[in-house]
């Protein structure tokens, strides 16, 4: 699967977060997730627990409607090269989210789509003392929340959105990464 970013750029995420609130009730709403690896997979979490960790924001989230979004695993080179061209920041960062801008009269599940650098992560993760995995499951939770339109510019909207996230990663036996070591 090929990811093109050219038609997107990060939303700003001001007001309400998106959630649709139709599907079906009591089951798992459909989740399509692609997911690419350009970098080596080795070391990397599986496609499987990638898919988990989205379900388990979406779920916390309240997000009931099918889902569809991209996941992308780069290294350092793309990821810089992309938080450059499209948030103007010229590093590799953990987490870029690109949410779908579709038109109001489209109705289609795309939520949009998410790059993690594999790099990044790894070296977080040492810094942090956890488990690679642990740290790829907090930065794909985060990053879903942000499709749907979570935020953490403002001190009360980051406090609900690590709520959230802990309580995604809690769902998942992950212990909260916000906790001091």
């Amino acid at each position: 699967m090929e990811m093109d970013m050219r038609g997107s750029r990060p939303t700003p995420r001001h007001g309400a977060p998106r959630r649709r609130t139709a599907g079906t009730e009591g089951n798992a709403p459909a989740l399509r997730l692609h997911l690419n690896y350009a970098v080596s997979r080795r070391g990397l979490p599986a496609a499987p627990s990638f898919r988990r960790w989205v379900a388990a924001a979406l779920s916390i989230a309240a997000y009931r409607a099918p889902a569809e979004l991209s996941l992308r695993l780069v290294g350092t080179h793309e990821g810089r090269a992309l938080n450059r061209r499209y948030r103007g920041r010229d590093y590799a960062t953990n987490v870029l989210s690109f949410a779908a801008e579709l038109p109001a009269h489209v109705n289609l599940p795309l939520l949009g789509d998410l790059v993690l650098c594999a790099p990044v992560l790894a070296r977080e993760a040492r810094a942090q003392g956890k488990p690679l995995a642990a740290h790829c499951a907090h930065m794909s939770v985060h990053g879903v929340l942000h499709l749907l339109g979570y935020d953490h510019v403002r001190r009360d909207d980051a406090a609900r959105m690590e709520a959230l996230e802990i309580a995604a990663l809690a769902t998942l036996d992950i212990e909260d990464p916000y906790r001091p070591r």
